[in-house]
């Protein structure tokens, strides 16, 4: 398909930089951290109240930086088309705009997204930055999955959040508040095509007559193929759907979004059967229809409804000032405000020498670097065989800086070498591990045994990456063994280790990470993430036998 563009490497730069030239000098700007950092923000923000910071990958437009402004967001960080923004692109929005009064992240319910905001908020913790996090998980298009995505339904939290915050609420009530929207909204998709990404080549996966139902913002195919028919019958299959999730005897407001290239005249139609449909009778407020929380050009719609109370309804019915709910505005030029430091560097730890704590991280790495090529091949069955790769990556690195780590200091250590992770481990891996690291680090500086601060660490982790035992993650290894640990020491540890990465061989389907998102039947495969576990546990209760 085509489209209007430069070149793909700048199109959200200078989309961004579109949008500040037309929004009105004085009104918003942006971090002078471009390509990295992609951060729209209130030029007029004085921190005195809650920040209200969200964000994602570009292509939903207006979302997320279009609803910047008085009464919504307080930034919004964007990353490339459909990818997540990275830890510090997050991290420097929250700096860039949060005070004393704390910062709320309002997150979609996709991994890499809880992945970075959720390592960002941490380390912004660690700063000395009060952050709470809500993630948003609406769409009802797959009622048995334990993650729903988050979609267009997100954009009720931002004005509710945003309201609140402009009203001088703090923290605490705010988050109370985004939490219990969040779980009160349903959202469901339409589509008659998927989408296009500028600069890659298109291969529409819909027939002449049909579309799909329950398909995500991403592209993602739906949950059924669904014939071609009037908008009447498609509403009617929608409603019935949504109707499953509502009170009949509650109020909902109800946001019409235009997924991108559906005509301004098709999406008045929709809007007619929607509030003609046995829906409207529990609808108090619409909100739409337009492009909120677009696909690029997917030639569809969703319909997304949140439960109504009396603050609720005061916080959608209050007026913002957005650009995407303003008149046209003279042309300015981009604002640009330098991004701010760090408020409190952490502590820089000097090198230092433990002959224990060497040897036991020379014997963990040299057990995964060797074992790249087994991860790999077990990976190729569940995912796109790279697991060992991106885990070898992870460990040279750490040997490379083996010298600069302050190895006489636990905590330090457990800090450096989250940091080394985060940086030189793709995908959604490095971010995981990060975390645990992190924050096993922060409760050993607080006095928590290794074994407690480890499951510290394995609790953040789950927290963010939303994996559980039985989900065939590498938790499935790892859960068990630090409960081993903290209990009965590293043997019956790196027992337990493997025995819950050979259960996962046992497990048909994983239900969190990439590989949840692979039909093939995993069954005598095991996980790869758990077998590296084991394998370290293994490695580190051998050199304890022969020491």
């Amino acid at each position: 398909m085509k489209h209007f563009f430069n070149r793909r490497e700048t199109i959200v730069t200078e989309a961004l930089d579109g949008l500040l030239r037309t929004i009105g000098s004085g009104d918003l700007a942006r971090l002078d951290g471009y390509p990295e950092i992609k951060v729209v923000l209130r030029a007029d923000w004085d921190k005195t109240k809650v920040s209200v910071v969200s964000g994602g990958g570009a292509g939903h437009e207006p979302s997320h930086a279009g609803f910047v402004g008085k009464g919504m967001l307080t930034a919004a960080v964007s990353g490339e088309i459909f990818a997540s923004p990275s830890v510090e692109a997050v991290l420097a929005a929250i700096r860039a705009v949060t005070g004393p009064a704390g910062c709320l992240l309002i997150v979609k319910n996709y991994t890499g997204d809880r992945l970075n905001f959720g390592l960002a908020a941490e380390k912004a913790r660690a700063e000395g930055f009060r952050v709470e996090m809500v993630i948003v998980a609406d769409d009802i298009a797959l009622p048995d999955i334990t993650q729903p995505r988050g979609v267009a339904g997100t954009l009720f939290v931002h004005k509710i959040a945003g309201h609140l915050s402009e009203t001088g609420h703090d923290l605490a009530d705010i988050a109370v508040a985004a939490r219990g929207a969040a779980k009160d909204i349903v959202s469901l998709g339409m589509s008659l095509s998927s989408c296009s990404i500028p600069g890659q080549p298109h291969e529409d996966r819909f027939g002449e007559n049909d579309g799909e139902l329950g398909l995500g913002i991403h592209g993602e195919p739906g949950v059924e193929r669904i014939a071609l028919q009037s908008v009447d019958r498609l509403v009617a299959i929608m409603a019935d759907r949504l109707a499953a999730g509502l009170d009949p005897k509650a109020s909902y407001a109800l946001l019409i979004n235009n997924l991108g290239s559906v005509p301004p005249l098709e999406m008045s139609v929709v809007a007619n059967a929607v509030l003609a449909s046995p829906l409207a009778k529990t609808v108090k407020l619409t909100i739409g229809p337009g492009p909120l929380m677009t696909a690029l050009n997917m030639n569809g719609f969703s319909l997304s409804l949140i439960r109504l109370d009396a603050a609720r309804e005061a916080a959608l019915l209050a007026p913002v000032g957005p650009h995407a709910w303003m008149p046209a505005k003279l042309v300015a030029a981009p604002a640009i405000v330098p991004m701010a430091k760090a408020a409190r560097q952490s502590t820089a730890h000097k090198a230092s020498h433990d002959a224990g704590a060497r040897r036991l991280i020379i014997t963990v790495c040299e057990r995964l670097i060797s074992l790249e090529a087994t991860l790999n091949g077990l990976d190729a069955k569940a995912g796109d065989g790279d697991t060992g790769s991106t885990v070898a990556t992870g460990a040279r690195s750490i040997v490379e800086r083996l010298d600069a780590l302050p190895l006489a200091n636990p905590g330090a250590t457990l800090g450096a070498i989250g940091d080394t992770l985060s940086a030189s481990m793709g995908g959604s891996s490095g971010v995981l591990l990060s975390i645990f690291f992190t924050a096993a680090a922060q409760a050993l500086d607080g006095g928590a045994s290794v074994a407690k601060a480890l499951l510290a660490g394995l609790e953040r982790m789950t927290f963010y990456g939303g994996a559980k035992i039985g989900d065939r993650t590498m938790v499935d290894a790892l859960e068990p063994a630090l409960k081993a640990l903290d209990a009965n020491g590293l043997e019956e540890a790196a027992a337990a280790a493997r025995r819950g990465a050979e259960a996962t061989a046992a497990m048909e389907k994983a239900r969190a990470g990439r590989s949840a998102y692979v039909g093939a039947k995993l069954q005598g495969v095991v996980d790869p993430g758990a077998h590296a576990v084991a394998e370290v546990f293994a490695a580190a209760a051998t050199l304890l036998v022969s020491a």
